[in-house]
């Protein structure tokens, strides 16, 4: 591999971005990180020593380290934001909560893990074997397949789409698959009903959610995350003039995640436990990943589109933020009692869908008069 090749697999990204960009018209990748181009330098010269390595090889490991580092921080973020809520609930409720294993029960998290991988996975002998097993993977890829283009900072993103909302609303919406297929596949009635209670959950409050984006696209003139960010940067954080279609958006986001007071396909008084009710072990757990990675991307987009993402500085006023989404989300949880499903789908359908509707209208009007 020669020096300008070394150069330019060190400052761009892998293949199938370039790929990607020339049929969505990406724009141009922004400074990466220091870190990161640190150790896209110790996969490229690590290729150069071996002269085996062709470019295509080099470009399907930068990828690889790519989304190793995406990865694993957010599985690492998942597994805490189970102890946080637990810690949340319990302080809310004059409890001390998980506090045996670790100090100030910060092992609680692997503690867990470890415990659901050596339980036995039971498959139930009357339900489709390959659809029952498929479905809980399928529900944690579209969990995590939305945050390749989230930035967490100024270039700090995998694939600076600039489609990018689109893609996400997208993205969340495949979600639905997996919980109607593990419904199904289960032949259970409990799990059935669960299912279908959260395909038409989930649809109705999709349409709220992309209603509520379109008036900050209107505003930002831009479907790209970093270009929303940094519009926020040049005016006013947009939860200031749009505080309604903020809060409708993160009752949308409740109801989106299956999470109290809207989790109607988890009802244990009268499902069980929704449509995951026929799985164990891992199989659960994957379902169990798959809705806490949902509510971190919720509360991250809710970062990025109101609360101005990384500004003023980097990544970590990002996490502060999201972070205080999701004590928000928790929150919640504690505070308010469970809707009956006719309530749910009332607030969705003849409440926060003509609000959102109208509020689009009454942007859309005063950007055209001024």
């Amino acid at each position: 591999m020669d020096l300008d090749l070394f150069h330019r697999v060190l400052h761009s990204l892998p293949s199938l971005r370039w790929t990607v960009s020339q049929v969505l018209a990406l724009p141009e990748p922004e400074a990466t990180s220091p870190s990161l181009l640190f150790v896209e330098g110790l996969v490229v010269a690590f290729c150069k020593s071996d002269l085996s390595f062709s470019s295509t090889s080099v470009d399907f490991l930068l990828t690889l380290v790519r989304a190793l580092l995406l990865l694993l921080p957010l599985l690492i973020a998942i597994a805490y934001l189970t102890l946080i809520e637990r810690k949340v609930i319990a302080s809310m409720q004059r409890r001390k909560g998980p506090n045996v294993v670790g100090f100030f029960g910060l092992l609680q998290p692997f503690a867990d893990v470890l415990k659901l991988m050596v339980k036995e996975t039971i498959v139930p002998s009357v339900s489709n074997r390959f659809i029952f097993i498929l479905a809980p993977i399928l529900t944690l890829f579209f969990s995590l397949l939305g945050w390749s283009v989230i930035p967490v900072s100024s270039g700090q993103v995998f694939v600076d789409l600039n489609l990018g909302v689109l893609y996400v609303l997208a993205v969340s919406s495949l979600g639905v698959y997996g919980i109607i297929l593990s419904g199904w596949s289960s032949n259970s009635r409990y799990a059935f009903l669960g299912s279908l209670r959260s395909t038409a959950q989930m649809v109705s409050y999709e349409i709220s959610i992309a209603l509520v984006i379109i008036n900050v696209l209107l505003c930002s003139q831009s479907l790209n995350f970093s270009s929303i960010v940094n519009f926020q940067a040049l005016s006013v954080w947009l939860i200031i003039p749009f505080s309604v279609v903020a809060t409708m958006f993160f009752i949308s986001a409740l109801a989106e995640t299956n999470r109290p007071p809207f989790d109607l396909p988890e009802a244990e008084a009268e499902l069980v436990a929704g449509y995951f009710v026929e799985y164990s072990s891992m199989t659960f757990a994957l379902f169990f990943v798959a809705e806490y990675g949902s509510i971190l991307l919720m509360c991250s987009n809710f970062a990025l589109l109101f609360l101005g993402g990384w500004l003023p500085f980097s990544a970590l006023f990002f996490s502060v933020k999201a972070l205080l989404v999701v004590f928000f989300f928790v929150w919640v949880r504690a505070a308010f009692p469970r809707y009956r499903y006719d309530q749910l789908m009332r607030l969705g359908w003849k409440i926060l869908l003509p609000v959102s509707l109208s509020y689009v209208i009454l942007v859309s009007g005063l950007l055209l008069i001024y």
